[in-house]
């Protein structure tokens, strides 16, 4: 019998291939989006569309009432989206504090209802630097916190948490995926910046690939 996963998919690069890579590995994939108040919704087409295509369960969940608490944040406050790379310092005004926890609790919740067996989530080492709910520590603790909450086990799965980008990217290509059914720019305009941490580091994956990226750039 194939496992039972929940997905974790934003709709971005990273997520759009750990959703395929379930896929790959045989599993019954339920598809588990989040609207948390970032500045646009636009990640969230793009998961709805890639899961209405293939047919994969796909649940949009309003959580927007949390932005009452949590505060500071470039991702869904009126501050400036910093330009530049991941491991600028500035970069940290893009932390949304607690955001993978309160994810993930809500994701292994879901699992629990669903007897599913895992959540798969898409950490990569790209982001150790700057995300702390990103490294293997918070990933490793979230697994064996999770395995303990409920009667049901339920595994958190962070396929490639050992590599980064480009890594990712390179699973993906070897997939037959296509990358313009992703959303990775932190500005929710008609064409990706180009200039954001999402839009470099996407785009250096890219090229560490010999690629080039199938979405438009102003």
């Amino acid at each position: 019998m194939a496992q039972k996963v929940v997905v974790i998919y934003s709709g971005g690069m990273d997520s759009f291939t750990v959703l395929h890579r379930a896929l790959a590995d045989g599993c019954e994939v339920y598809a588990l989006s989040f609207d948390y108040g970032q500045r646009h919704s636009k990640e969230l087409k793009y998961a709805a569309n890639v899961c209405e295509k293939q047919g994969i369960p796909h649940k949009i969940v309003d959580i927007t009432a949390i932005n009452q608490l949590l505060a500071g944040s470039s991702l869904t406050d009126n501050i400036d989206i910093p330009e530049g790379h991941y491991e600028e310092d500035s970069m940290k005004s893009t932390v949304v504090p607690n955001r993978n926890m309160i994810l993930l609790s809500l994701a292994i919740g879901y699992a629990v209802s669903l007897k599913a067996d895992a959540v798969y989530y898409g950490a990569h080492s790209g982001d150790h630097a700057i995300y702390p709910d990103c490294r293997p520590e918070f990933v490793l603790k979230m697994n064996e916190v999770s395995l303990l909450a409920n009667y049901e086990l339920v595994a958190v799965h962070s396929p490639y948490l050992e590599q980064d980008k480009a890594a990712i990217l390179a699973d993906g290509i070897a997939m037959g995926l296509d990358y313009a059914n992703t959303w990775t720019c932190y500005n929710g305009r008609e064409k990706a910046c180009g200039k954001c941490g999402a839009c470099v580091e996407r785009m250096e994956a890219f090229a560490a690939n010999q690629q080039t990226d199938p979405i438009p750039y102003e």
